[in-house]
């Protein structure tokens, strides 16, 4: 049990803490990439992924035709999928202003909306977008400039979150920090593992059409990429902004569906693992297939905590043991009482990074059973959010 206990514990800490700072450590070795600015940006469609979003489509594409990017250059295409509202009509009424439309009745999934849609795109780069969020102006060409490298296959911008008033704002900004920060990171070692679906750039012509049942689609084609030998590359000066989701248990769902996609992820290595590349594949397990596990180890963690004190070897000390333990309830008590405070305490704050934590393994451990299951539908319910105006 002690073995187990420090097996749990070593995990954790390595997803969180060790697989960041050794990819940092090694980035430290590699020069960063220079980019540098065509004379001519190439041609460019933005495909907005919508269903359900008449209260933020209209917003989108304002936000869209505002974009500093050269307009005859720059095609925008919506697959709209299923809708039931308004989209489509709110989408027909932007087609005067160069602005087209992918609809499709029946409701199949962002991903088979997307392969029907991509026939119809234009140039050289395909930037993939989702309704509900708004681009800083420069983004587009933030995310163009890296293509003038030919061994840059995709690029992906940050995502901005949109504080509320309360902790879940907070915890949602601090972990899009800290994933940013190990995103450049990766980069300046060779390749991004991890893509912002709402902010992502193809190479049009390596573009390999995702099969409709796959849950986390834009982790699959960034993936197909290093597979042809491309890299990706994380664009921190491109911004993506989401307002904060409306409660924690929206979130939760949320990140439920994206960890029962990674736990698919794993059952397709053989599909997106390159593996003639061991780097990557390093930075990829770590990354993203290591930390699904999370969930487990802290159980883990836990129950054999709880072995060690109740069975002790006889005549040793379970000093340590105490404290262990004592330190774990210590940090579930803190997230308990974080998740039930109102969102202006001031404790809130205090307690957001336990109750971030918490909260985000356990949706992991409901998208496992999802998995497991076969409950997760490859149907995007998008978590609600609070409205944003154009940036």
């Amino acid at each position: 049990m002690t073995v187990l206990f420090f097996a749990c514990i070593g995990l954790i800490v390595y997803v969180y803490a060790g697989y960041p700072l050794l990819v940092t450590l090694l980035a430290k070795l590699r020069k960063p990439s220079q980019f540098v600015t065509p004379d001519t940006w190439p041609e460019v469609t933005l495909l907005i992924a919508a269903y359900n979003e008449e209260a933020v489509i209209a917003n989108k594409l304002e936000n869209s035709l505002a974009l500093d990017y050269p307009a005859e250059r720059l095609h925008i295409l919506v697959a709209a999928d299923g809708s039931s509202d308004q989209t489509a009509d709110i989408v027909h009424r932007f087609e005067p202003r160069g602005v087209a439309l992918s609809y499709e009745p029946a409701r199949r999934g962002k991903m088979a909306a997307i392969n029907r849609a991509f026939p119809n795109t234009r140039g050289d780069v395909i930037v993939f977008s989702d309704a509900n969020n708004l681009y800083d102006a420069g983004a587009i060409k933030a995310l163009i400039r890296p293509f003038s490298d030919p061994t840059v296959g995709a690029t992906t911008g940050a995502k901005r979150i949109l504080k509320g008033d309360g902790a879940l704002g907070e915890s949602e900004g601090l972990y899009w920090k800290y994933e940013s920060f190990i995103k450049k990171q990766e980069t300046r070692l060779g390749c991004c593992t991890a893509v912002a679906g709402e902010i992502i750039a193809l190479r049009r012509a390596a573009f390999v059409t995702p099969p409709d049942y796959v849950i986390n689609d834009d982790f699959y084609m960034g993936m197909r990429l290093t597979r042809q030998g491309y890299r990706v590359v994380y664009v921190p000066e491109a911004h993506s902004f989401e307002p904060v989701s409306l409660s924690a248990e929206d979130e939760v769902g949320r990140r439920a569906r994206i960890v029962a996609g990674r736990y698919q992820a794993i059952a397709l290595a053989h599909q997106l693992l390159p593996f003639k590349r061991p780097l990557i594949v390093w930075q990829i397990v770590s990354h993203k297939f290591l930390r699904p596990l999370v969930p487990l180890a802290m159980i883990g963690a836990l129950l054999s905590n709880l072995w060690l004190l109740l069975f002790p070897v006889s005549g040793q000390s379970v000093l340590w043991q105490q404290v262990a333990f004592i330190l774990q309830i210590l940090f579930y008590a803190a997230a308990a009482i974080g998740s039930r405070l109102p969102k202006t305490h001031p404790l809130a704050k205090i307690l957001y990074l336990p109750t971030f934590l918490v909260q985000s393994n356990g949706a992991a451990l409901i998208g496992l059973y999802r998995f497991l299951t076969g409950r997760q539908s490859v149907l995007w319910q998008r978590a609600p959010r609070q409205l944003q105006q154009s940036k």
